[in-house]
């Protein structure tokens, strides 16, 4: 399981003792009424001889509900209190992996574990867990206050109630594997469900709205047929169980029945028995009951487990806060990396040094590792052999949160989140005035087209800004830039998708930008590392250049025959 009992340790026992006390109270409930039925039926009393045991039961009543209802929400609170860390724990965990884990796994299934999924543990751990023990503690109560009545029917009830348990683990291990394909099954509708919403235009584009909707059902009758299947085992596990359960009781009715008639035990006795017979197998049935909600809640348990295990892919040395002092150089030294299950290494034994007031451009064909440096750089992946040191400090001695505070980064496909336009300036830092955000904005570039907005800086801007060009996504991810003033200027391909005003405008307020800071950019079209101080070339994982770009376009290098063939295939560059 994902969290630990002793997490709920008391509220479990809080609601363990509740019951037993509820269990209590029904045995004197019982008593009384089969007092009550006696002194009516069998000594003729009236009413006022018996309306002290009336009030009696019916104070038993009233507190018996009292302390269900006590236990109800002792066991609720306990609950919540769990899946509220157990999401809290989830959802930090998840952010410790970064996006390098994330982008091998379906969103849509991320989200559903760290929703339903943690939804599924509560009839876990609110019925099932309690249950366990009450199971055997409940019973066992009935059974000592039995056994000096009539011990016969106390060991016949002994006998018969390990049937329940027995037929609960013969079902359960067979309903336990459909219930996992059943959550396979959501997970994956979840994850398709989100991919379809989210590339609703190319769905649209290319006309494939109705082969969707056909995957879509298909998707749908998978995950109906497999919770048919779990819910015909359920009714068939339940409807067993209460067979077995009421021949039971009926086989103890029928001995006290035959025990009465030879007058070998009194009718008080035997109907106060009789009453507590089915008292006494109800936890195990419970137990049943709560079983199948249980193992939903496994289910899910499971992957759950599984994600807050996931080896965390930056472990950090860190032992004291140790802040290097400004500007920054950094020095890779042999530098390399192989993503799991890859034959060949995304890295290999990369040297370069990155100098204050410096911009260096890394260039290479897609799969030569740039991503793979920057993710290296950003620590969202932690370098398999050689080192990255920071002014001298190794990069592994600085906490990881603290390091990232260096770095501005301006990603190929910025993404803005639901909100409005400050806000989303305002993640590269929250405590900046109206003042500063508009100013960074204007140093951006994007003020303009923000004052043009229905209502300027408090526009909503829609999931991933969908309501903006891509020339003004990549303004505001500059304005973030410029609010953040950090030290180390990342650019992954920032004009990629930009129309040629909206590179050359981009250029100018990078070039505000630039000055006092160590930048690296990743960047396909010469006009964009034209200026740069030196290019990096990466080939196949391994540096195989580096000067300025005017030496390396003079000679044959890599680098010039790169370029020309980009200036053939795409004449803009």
């Amino acid at each position: 399981m994902p969290f630990s009992v002793r997490q709920i340790h008391t509220t479990l026992w809080l609601v363990i003792g509740c019951s037993l006390v509820a269990t209590a109270l029904t045995i004197a409930q019982m008593f009384s009424l089969s007092k009550i039925v006696g002194r009516v039926f069998l000594a003729h009393g009236t009413l006022p001889q018996v309306m002290p045991l009336l009030f009696w039961l019916l104070a038993i009543v009233v507190v018996r509900a009292l302390v269900i209802w006590g236990r109800e929400v002792l066991a609720r609170r306990g609950a919540v209190r769990v899946k509220v860390d157990l999401r809290q724990r989830l959802f930090a965990h998840l952010l410790r992996l970064g996006p390098a884990f994330c982008q091998g796994e379906r969103t849509g299934e991320l989200v559903a574990t760290a929703s339903e999924g943690i939804e599924r543990l509560d009839p876990y751990i609110s019925r099932y867990l309690p249950q366990i023990y009450l199971s055997v503690l409940a019973p066992l109560l009935i059974l000592l206050f039995i056994f000096p009545l009539d011990w016969s029917s106390a060991v016949l009830l002994l006998i018969t109630a390990p049937i329940i348990p027995l037929l609960m683990f013969l079902i359960g291990s067979y309903a336990e594997q459909h219930m996992q394909r059943q959550w396979l099954a959501l997970s994956r509708m979840s994850a398709h469900f989100l991919d379809v919403i989210q590339g609703l235009t190319t769905i649209k584009l290319f006309g494939r709205e109705m082969a969707e909707r056909e995957r879509i059902a298909r998707i749908s009758e998978g995950f109906r047929t497999k919770t048919m299947q779990v819910l015909r085992i359920a009714f068939l596990s339940g409807g067993v169980l209460e067979f077995m359960t009421t021949a039971a009781i009926g086989l103890v009715a029928v001995t006290l029945g035959i025990r009465l008639l030879n007058r070998g035990i009194s009718f008080e006795d035997a109907f106060l028995v009789l009453l507590l017979a089915p008292e006494f197998y109800r936890p195990l049935r419970d137990l049943g009951t709560h079983r199948h909600a249980g193992m939903e809640g496994k289910a899910s348990a499971q992957r759950i487990a599984e994600l807050l295990e996931t080896p965390l892919p930056v472990q950090s040395s860190a032992t004291a806060e140790q802040r290097p002092e400004q500007p920054l150089t950094l020095t890779l030294t042999d530098l390399s990396y192989t993503y799991p299950d890859a034959t060949a290494s995304a890295l290999q034994d990369v040297t370069l040094m990155l100098r204050p007031g410096t911009c260096t451009a890394l260039v290479g064909r897609s799969g030569a590792g740039k991503s793979t440096l920057v993710n290296l750089l950003l620590r969202f992946l932690g370098a398999q052999g050689g080192s990255i040191s920071v002014n001298g400090l190794p990069l592994a001695a600085l906490p990881v949160e603290q390091w990232r505070e260096y770095i501005a980064l301006v990603p190929q496909r910025p993404y803005l989140f639901a909100g409005s336009v400050a806000a989303n300036i305002r993640l590269a830092r929250p405590n900046a005035s109206f003042e500063e955000i508009e100013r960074a904005a204007e140093q951006a570039g994007a003020l303009e087209f923000i004052q043009r907005l229905p209502r300027g800086f408090e526009t909503e801007i829609g999931e991933q800004g969908g309501r903006l060009s891509a020339g003004q996504l990549q303004r505001l991810a500059l304005a973030r830039a410029f609010l953040k003033d950090a030290p180390l200027l990342i650019l992954d391909e920032p004009t990629s998708h930009l129309d040629p005003e909206s590179e050359a405008l981009f250029r100018r307020s990078l070039e505000r930008l630039l000055p006092g800071r160590t930048a690296l950019i990743i960047a396909h079209r010469y006009n964009t590392i034209a200026n740069a101080d030196q290019v990096a070339v990466l080939d196949a994982g391994r540096l195989v250049e580096c000067g300025s770009p005017a030496s390396l376009l003079a000679s044959n290098s890599t680098f010039a025959r790169l370029i020309e063939s980009q200036r053939e295939e795409l004449p803009i560059l």
